[in-house]
């Protein structure tokens, strides 16, 4: 849906303009709801057969199901669309996994599905730093606002129920209820919005090149391992010398069996003599 919506007709699906999410929510709601029969038919033909055509009729079935549930996450200020792409994940997802032999609805169990696609894409989303990675959090982040009868901060004894009815501690609730009335500040805002730019973290945080000491230090780093690596090359024999760099120090590497090639041995002794000389290089750097 980020680039194309479908539209459905005659149970076939079709691309619409770009961003005609209405037509879209209307065409999945004119998809007919299948009888429980139907349902099982086209489950077992694809849990059996791997019936491709069986999964599609039944994820188009239930596309207007998705739609409802991702209605009732508007309200964290991400697109629809999008809540509605997070919930077909999840309900593709569902509809592999569903077993028929349970004689259960498909909605009943593709919603737990449905749902936790739509949980993990919100709490990715809703906040650039995350907001709940505990589960305790993950249940604050979507009861805490329901649970709120108003606007208003939460009272010691509103905190105190809240935190009783989900089964955490009064401090959590108290964090989430912080975490939810923070808001985020630009990184880096546009150039004309000044009075944002003087206090955005951008402006506190130096260059990771900036400090002299440290630069001086790479480079004598790099100097000093390279000479090193250098002056131990030169302690190897001509042919490990030769199947070093070209194993590892030319852009154009050869393989074991091209080198197997060229010496006359097998890629197995290759492979010995490459790691002897590694050896011995690690030894004479270490020195």
């Amino acid at each position: 849906m980020t680039t194309a919506v479908a539209t459905i007709k005659n149970d076939r699906v079709f691309s619409g303009p770009v961003g005609n999410l209405d037509a879209y929510i209307q065409a999945v709601g004119s998809v007919p709801v299948l009888e429980k029969e139907d349902e099982q038919l086209l489950a077992r033909s694809f849990r059996e057969h791997d019936d491709l055509e069986a999964a599609r009729k039944l994820v188009l079935a239930h596309l207007r199901f998705v739609v409802h549930i991702a209605k009732g996450y508007t309200g964290y200020g991400l697109p629809l669309a999008d809540l509605i792409q997070e919930g077909n994940v999840g309900l593709m997802k569902a509809v592999k996994r569903f077993d028929p032999d349970y004689d259960v609805r498909l909605v009943s169990f593709a919603v737990h599905w449905i749902r936790a696609e739509i949980h993990e894409f919100v709490l990715k989303n809703w906040r650039i730093v995350k907001v709940a990675t505990t589960k305790a959090q993950r249940k604050l982040f979507f009861n805490l606002r329901k649970s709120k009868k108003s606007l208003a901060w939460l009272s010691h004894d509103e905190t105190k129920a809240v935190a009783e009815d989900l089964g955490v501690s009064v401090k959590e609730v108290t964090e989430m209820e912080k975490r939810l009335s923070a808001r985020d500040a630009l990184f880096d805002p546009a150039p004309d919005a000044d009075d944002e730019r003087a206090f955005a973290p951008a402006a506190y945080l130096p260059a990771p090149d900036s400090d002299p000491a440290i630069m001086v230090e790479d480079a004598d780093w790099e100097h000093d391992a390279t000479t090193r690596m250098a002056a131990a090359i030169e302690t190897l024999d001509d042919r490990s010398r030769d199947i070093v760099k070209s194993r590892w120090l030319t852009d154009d590497k050869m393989t074991l069996h091209e080198l197997a090639d060229v010496y006359g041995v097998s890629a197995e002794r290759i492979r010995q003599i490459e790691a002897n000389a590694i050896r011995k290089l690690r030894n004479q750097i270490a020195l």
